[in-house]
């Protein structure tokens, strides 16, 4: 090792230029890979930034992920928009969820199909008693004391007849009506994530996800004002059950199609397009 007369020595100075060509060699290294590293960042970003900016596509006639209106059910089976295995059987009709959501589940779809027996059984038995009800006979003009007797009995007898059939057929319609609580119970299991209907005329409801929107803009949590001024002239109206309807123009679904909004609590809590004169079986 030379001494400079510095304090330094020939040997530590190479040291220092050897350090600083790898630092240096290092710090442009490490730029280069900064600059592609940005690049690919702005790409994703860029890439990203396109794709929030793609709005949903609306529900409406115009067709939801990939579901046309005028769909037979083999044909929506087919598209990849649902699952295949269908998700309910009530009421003779045939429900599947779309592509991602719920599995069936067996012990509704159970309790679905005991409560359509029930519902039938009740049914038939109130029109039998209907059937074999017989009008009663009026009493002839000029009949005997005894006749008018034996007639008031007979009427007091029909009476309580009647009064009988009218208390079992009370117990009946209760036990009809499980069908609606199964009704409910099926509708409450799809509120978030929607379902679609066939029935013997292929499609015939289509059931909006919760976070769905019509073209208007209007979905589930929609207040009723602003329904009401998303499609003011354009024959909105309420229906018996507490709903909103309205004719579902455009697409190639045909004239029988319905928006149909489910009100609860002054907002929309449910929207499906529906097809009306369709039956399930």
């Amino acid at each position: 090792m030379i001494d400079t007369g510095e304090g330094i020595t020939v040997g530590m100075m190479r040291s220092a230029r050897t350090a600083g060509a790898v630092l240096t060699m290092a710090l442009v290294v490490a730029g280069a890979a900064a600059c592609e590293g940005g690049k690919d960042a702005g790409q994703k970003t860029g890439a990203t930034a396109a794709a929030a900016s793609t709005p949903p596509q609306p529900f409406g006639t115009g067709g939801y992920r990939g579901l046309q209106l005028s769909m037979t059910k083999d044909e929506a089976l087919a598209s990849g928009a649902l699952e295949p295995s269908p998700v309910s059987l009530f009421n003779g009709c045939t429900d599947y969820a779309y592509k991602g959501g719920p599995a069936p589940d067996p012990v509704r779809m159970a309790a679905e199909t005991e409560a359509r027996a029930k519902s039938d059984k009740a049914l038939a038995r109130i029109d039998e008693m209907r059937a074999n009800r017989k009008p009663f006979e009026t009493l002839a003009p000029g009949a005997s004391l005894e006749q008018m007797v034996k007639h008031s009995e007979r009427l007091q007898e029909r009476l309580k007849q009647e009064a009988a059939e009218r208390q079992e057929s009370d117990a009946l319609f209760k036990e009809a009506d499980v069908i609606v609580t199964a009704r409910k119970n099926r509708d409450q299991a799809f509120l978030a994530t929607g379902r679609v209907n066939f029935g013997t005329e292929g499609l015939r409801q289509l059931v909006a996800p919760a976070d769905a929107r019509t073209a208007e803009g209007v979905g589930a949590g929609s207040a009723e004002d602003e329904l009401k001024r998303a499609y003011e002239g354009k024959a909105l109206k309420p229906t018996e059950d507490g709903k909103y309807e309205l004719p579902a123009e455009g697409g190639n679904g045909g004239p029988d199609w319905f928006y149909e909004f489910t009100m609860a609590e002054g907002k929309v809590a449910g929207l499906a397009l529906v097809k009306h004169n369709t039956y399930c079986s």
